[in-house]
């Protein structure tokens, strides 16, 4: 068994499998105030999701598990270097989740209100914080002798930056309306189709946007590979067209699919660019190739031994799970309980 590939492509597909199912809980999050015309719209879009969210939630707490005991010098760096955005991520996480399930608590207009703001913030800080890590480690980060390194908020703030976090938001807001039009009928289901294929229209033009500042901007640099990462962002424009031509025709279980693959691409693109490194560095012409490798990034043999038998138990068990989760709450909103 060869550990150099099987536990990077572990963590890939924890991450991808993250943002495909937390996706649409962020896209829900910041379209439930705005397409909901009422209280009892908007708590229906909100317990169309209510089964899921914090089950998914989990893909992103088993992919800090692998990053922690596979990858200890990579979550060391890269916890580190990107506290800011990982803290804002976090938060956001916990505030839109706490605000989604205490809404409807509380009977006051005023008071659903806040916490309506709050469930879209919620989905909104993730959604932008995941695209700008993303476009950072694409871009490179300023790595120092020793692989460190510290991003704050004006590393973030480069224009191929912006564009990988408007993209994701972009990409998870059409995702959540893809979901909703799946999941729920009448008014709400059609107005949440109609922003969906706006979503992923705005969605393709900033993909196509990354594309053409990745190209032209310093950002070129730093990718390893950048012909597959071109290739994965040719790819998710296709997508996110195909998911708007879907959605137009009616057929949302499919546009829901096609959402979900391209939830699932930035995650490849981030792989196919900078493969075989982990963290690469920012800089000047000349400097691709430099960086934290995988192989120098993972733990020893003994320890990948050990987290493999440990894997190859939990993470089917995980799947198994969420199979069972969405096979148990397989009708449309409205047809079973909910609490939300």
């Amino acid at each position: 068994m060869t550990f150099g590939l099987v536990w990077p492509a572990l963590l890939g597909l924890l991450l991808a499998g993250y943002f495909v199912l937390a996706g649409f809980d962020y896209g829900v999050q910041m379209l439930a105030p705005r397409l909901g015309r009422d209280d009892r719209e908007r708590r229906a879009l909100l317990n169309a999701f209510g089964p899921f969210f914090l089950g998914n939630e989990v893909w992103l707490v088993a992919a800090a598990g692998v990053l922690f005991g596979a990858f200890p010098l990579l979550e060391g760096r890269l916890l580190s270097g990107m506290h800011f955005p990982f803290t804002a991520i976090l938060v956001g996480i916990v505030v839109g989740n706490t605000a989604v399930q205490l809404r409807s608590r509380h009977r006051s207009a005023t008071a659903r209100r806040l916490w309506d703001g709050l469930i879209f913030l919620g989905g909104l800080v993730p959604a932008v914080g995941w695209g700008l890590v993303t476009g950072r480690l694409l871009a490179g980060v300023p790595l120092d002798a020793r692989n460190v390194f510290s991003i704050g908020p004006a590393d973030l703030l480069h224009p191929f930056v912006l564009l990988c976090g408007a993209t994701t938001t972009a990409v998870f807001l059409a995702h959540g309306a893809a979901f909703l039009a799946w999941r729920t009928g009448g008014a709400p289901g059609a107005r949440a189709a109609r922003a969906g294929c706006r979503a992923l229209l705005v969605a393709a033009v900033a993909a196509a946007a990354v594309l053409v500042t990745g190209f032209l901007s310093s950002a070129r640099h730093a990718l390893v590979n950048p012909w597959p990462a071109l290739a994965t962002g040719g790819a998710l424009v296709v997508v996110l067209l195909t998911g708007a031509a879907l959605l137009r025709a009616g057929r949302t279980g499919r546009a829901f699919a096609a959402t979900s693959c391209a939830a699932a691409l930035p995650v490849v693109a981030l792989g196919a660019g900078l493969h075989p490194f982990a963290l690469v560095t920012s800089g000047a012409p000349g400097t691709s190739g430099t960086g934290l490798r995988l192989a120098e990034a993972m733990a020893d043999a003994g320890t990948l031994r050990i987290l493999t038998v440990f894997a190859a138990v939990m993470v089917p068990l995980m799947v198994l799970s969420q199979v069972w989760n969405w096979w148990l709450f397989r009708d449309r909103a409205g047809r079973t309980r909910t609490y939300l």
